[in-house]
């Protein structure tokens, strides 16, 4: 196990290992009427459970003058292993939307959906909800696996589905195993012994969240290489031979701090199907044994890889496999983006790609959008695909069904996918403010506003339709991915950003930070010269970031994936 875990345990550590596994006093903070929050202590369990207690920022002033607590209220996840989801559990889902939460459903980042808004009293409800729709929030957060994502590819139906049963299989593999949330929420006898509970995260868990992502060539729209762990499925001739393996990958980093970074994955083999979830138990379990637990914000698997060595790593693996990674497979990757409107499937059905901005389904503004995807799930046949571009799809439709489908799109403006610009349907917003209470910036409530500015710049130009990726983050921690995008917006204050440039339109490259702490006239100002130089010196087909570095208006990067590939994994 870790040496470091024989130190003094970092504070996090010593209440996981204290919380009887992830029980804490989490039932009794629940049945508290004085309060609407629960101990501190139990907010850093309750993430383990798939929830976060949030505040309203827009109103703590307010509230702090009246002497009042803050408005706490919880944000609930679910977990739905490859965003995969039946007219039937949507229904169900819709109702928790309806009923306890505010602002409708929000389609993450990471292909599930979440809820705001929900106060205490009734959190014990909408678990139960979740549970009764067939899913959970059990490790939708928290020092775990979480989610496991895979791409929505409709043109590859058949893999799809082989790809899907993979992701369930690792989904369900990394779940904990403490009885705590049948517990506490779905009223589960308890356990009197709640020892050895945990045969493979132990009492302390993970270090630090832990993500898994397989993707589907030509199509990267997972950002496979953001992921802790990256599987890239190969395909030949109709079947799945098995999976390139990437380790690594993270998002998050932390203003003026320089030792945090965000890390593209590093390929270092390949696995065949059948090698899957052992190759994922290792590499996690070498993460549990050797990542930080004194120093959270450097406990990421990257962190690890990086201070011990690629290649030290991939030994330490091998020996707990008991084989070797056979050499990377070749694999092509078109884009990270998603296809919208009607595609035809190998197997005859139809999938519509919808675009949904910022992952928000509701009704406000004159927007109907949760009660369209309503209607339509009551007399589709087939499924709901969540993207982890916040957008989905109504998949698996037979032909006779399209123009039902196709009316109810229309009628409550599901259809904009048509008319938007280039930019518009390439964009990713984190929630930010105002109950996200890491967020320096609005990111969700800015994008239309900025959105609308960019394109009239953007139209001056004729760049209106090109496709060019913009995602804007509150803060750094990067739950849009900002840093795999061609244009990224970071927080830094209010109305402040970092202005980063350059990644690729396949998520292979990372981008740069190219204007520091700068309000909005700006970032227009700037965007606006590049934009005229792009539109009057591009090459055919060039992509915006392609185009900033081969004009070096960037300097080449840093961190491609490419030289960071183990040589003994290519020869």
């Amino acid at each position: 196990m870790n040496s470091l875990m024989k130190s003094p345990l970092a504070p996090l550590e010593q209440i996981k290992v204290d919380s009887r596994f992830l029980r804490g006093t989490i039932a009794e903070g629940l049945a508290d009427p004085v309060t609407g929050a629960i101990a501190d202590s139990d907010t850093k369990l309750l993430k383990f459970h798939g929830s976060y207690m949030q505040d309203d920022r827009d109103l703590r002033d307010e509230r702090r003058k009246q002497k009042l607590e803050p408005a706490y209220a919880f944000m609930v996840r679910a977990r739905l292993p490859g965003g995969v989801v039946t007219p039937e559990q949507w229904l169900a889902l819709d109702h928790i939307a309806t009923t306890w939460a505010t602002r409708g459903l929000r389609i993450t980042t990471r292909q599930t959906f979440q809820w705001h808004g929900i106060l205490k009293k009734n959190l014990k409800s909408v678990m139960q909800a979740i549970d009764a729709a067939r899913a959970t929030t059990r490790a939708a957060c928290g020092d775990v696996n979480r989610q496991v994502v895979s791409s929505v590819n409709p043109l590859l139906s058949s893999q799809h589905q082989v790809v899907q049963d993979w992701t369930e299989k690792l989904s369900a593999h990394f779940l904990p195993r403490t009885s705590a949330y049948a517990e506490i929420w779905l009223n589960g006898e308890k356990v009197a012994d709640s020892t050895q509970e945990e045969p493979l995260y132990g009492n302390a868990y993970l270090p630090r969240k832990f993500k898994i992502g397989i993707a589907i060539p030509p199509v990267n729209d997972i950002d496979v290489f953001a992921n802790d762990l990256g599987f890239i499925a190969i395909i030949e001739n109709g079947a799945l031979l098995g999976f390139n393996v990437a380790v690594g990958g993270g998002m998050g980093a932390t203003h003026g701090d320089d030792t945090t970074y965000p890390r593209l994955g590093s390929l270092i083999g390949f696995v065949t199907p059948e090698q899957l979830i052992s190759t994922a138990e290792g590499v996690m379990t070498v993460q549990r044994d050797y990542g930080n637990r004194q120093e959270r914000q450097h406990a990421r698997l990257k962190y690890t890889i990086d201070h011990r060595g690629l290649e030290w790593f991939k030994a330490e693996l091998e020996q707990r496999l008991g084989f070797t990674l056979q050499p990377v497979r070749d694999y092509h990757f078109d884009h990270n983006g998603d296809r919208f409107g009607w595609i035809q499937g190998e197997d005859g059905k139809w999938h519509l790609g919808l675009y949904i901005a910022s992952g928000r389904l509701w009704d406000e503004d004159g927007l109907q959008l949760l009660t369209g995807v309503r209607e339509i799930a009551r007399i589709h046949k087939g499924e709901f695909r969540l993207t982890c571009n916040q957008n989905m799809i109504i998949a698996n439709v037979a032909t006779r069904d399209k123009a039902k489908i196709d009316k109810l799109v229309a009628q409550y403006g599901l259809d904009g996918y048509k008319q938007q610009s280039g930019i518009r349907r390439y964009s990713i917003a984190c929630v930010a403010l105002p109950t996200c209470g890491l967020a320096m910036a609005e990111s969700e409530r800015y994008a239309p506003e900025l959105l609308t500015k960019l394109e009239s710049i953007l139209d001056t130009h004729g760049l209106l339709n090109e496709p060019i990726q913009l995602r804007i983050s509150g803060c750094p921690n990067g739950c849009s991915r900002p840093y795999l995008a061609e244009i990224a917006l970071i927080g830094r204050a209010p109305g402040r950003y970092d202005l980063r440039l350059g990644a690729d339109f396949t998520g292979r490259r990372l981008n740069i930070v190219y204007r520091e702490n700068i309000a909005e006239p700006e970032i227009l100002q700037t965007l606006d010269t590049l934009f005229a130089a792009y539109a009057a010196h591009r090459l055919e087909s060039e992509k915006f970031g392609d185009y900033l570095i081969r004009s070096e208006t960037l300097p080449a990067p840093t961190q491609n994936l490419i030289p960071i590939v183990l040589e003994a994994a290519t020869q």
